[in-house]
């Protein structure tokens, strides 16, 4: 049966492959074909696990019940494949909150090991990244909530991380940025941002004014969301501009002694109340400009309160942690 986890705000529907073989979804056997031949049956995925049942749709909700699906796992020892199908059909290459909640669903059904380090093998289809891509995740406490670590290595920076085209160079705090036009002709203060990956691709525009920060309504208006959607989206939904393949779309503030608050449009789903690799992509772009040291960042999104871990070697970021807990809901 599916099970709905909800992480920071963040929902996600987790199903076992041989679950929707039964109900008729034609799914590959192994996770890399399933993967390159997504467009087979990943929207009917969608169709059945994410959609709202007839006439049970809240006023003012999303579109979608949930903000995706994870498949797997395809095995029942480490390490575990998946695949995280976003509402839109298409694969995301790694999620932080989609792989906290599967880590949480593998501990509820009683695959986890223990209190043991497990590797997680995320399968997409997109060229321009290595595909599986693999997360190391141990079980933890922070603050005394159980939750789980996430290993998310080492990040890069600039427009050749994430493969976007026609970008030009804009100084902030003695730092190379980006200027993205489609961005600042949105917004005028939308005129720095920092590309960054951090297995997903990632341009998170700095601001230092709360009013710049665009709440998730404003951005589901009309106007608003399609300019966001032309940006974060690849084609055919998107432009594809400036990056091909797509790229999430992060708002970032300086708020006070390591805090980071920031605003998600995610490729594949438009707003939502948080995302993990989006807080780790904010965090490592925050330390890039010079507003957080490496340590302890806590990024703050309408979802919750993420906690990231920066670990800094000869002035480079060497690796980038996340901490997320989830819940069983519905």
């Amino acid at each position: 049966m599916a099970r709905s986890y909800d992480a920071r705000g963040n929902i996600y529907r987790v199903v076992a492959p041989e679950e929707m073989r039964r109900n008729g979804i034609d799914l590959p056997d192994q996770p890399s074909h399933a993967a390159q031949t997504r467009e087979a049956w990943a929207l009917a995925a969608i169709e059945a696990y994410c959609s709202w049942p007839p006439g049970t749709q809240p006023s003012g909700s999303k579109d979608h019940r949930s903000d995706g699906l994870l498949v797997g796992p395809f095995q029942a020892s480490p390490p575990f494949d998946l695949l995280i199908v976003n509402t839109d059909g298409t694969l995301a290459e790694r999620s932080g909150n989609g792989l906290t909640i599967f880590s949480q669903a593998l501990s509820d059904q009683g695959f986890w090991p223990g209190g043991e380090a497990c590797v997680l093998r995320v399968h997409h289809d997109k060229a321009d990244m290595l595909s599986p891509g693999e997360t190391s995740v141990t079980p933890a406490q922070v603050e005394g909530v159980g939750g789980f670590w996430l290993d998310l290595g080492k990040p890069s920076f600039g427009p050749g991380a994430v493969s976007a085209q026609g970008i030009e160079s804009v100084a902030f705090n003695g730092r190379e940025l980006s200027h993205v036009q489609p961005l600042s002709s949105l917004n005028a203060a939308w005129s720095r941002s920092q590309f960054t990956r951090v297995g997903n691709p990632h341009c998170v525009t700095l601001v230092e004014d709360a009013g710049a920060l665009p709440s998730n309504e404003q951005m589901r208006q009309p106007g608003l969301f399609e300019g966001l959607t032309r940006i974060a989206y690849a084609m055919p939904t998107g432009a594809g501009q400036p990056c091909p393949a797509g790229v999430n779309l992060q708002w970032a503030m300086l708020e006070a002694g390591g805090r980071i608050v920031a605003r998600v449009f995610e490729r594949g789903e438009g707003p939502t109340a948080s995302s993990g690799t989006s807080a780790s992509a904010v965090a490592c772009a925050a330390w890039r400009v010079g507003w957080v040291a490496a340590g302890e960042v806590k990024v703050v999104m309408p979802g919750g309160t993420a906690p990231i871990l920066l670990e800094e070697e000869q002035g480079e970021l060497s690796r980038v942690s996340l901490f997320g807990t989830a819940r069983l809901v519905g």
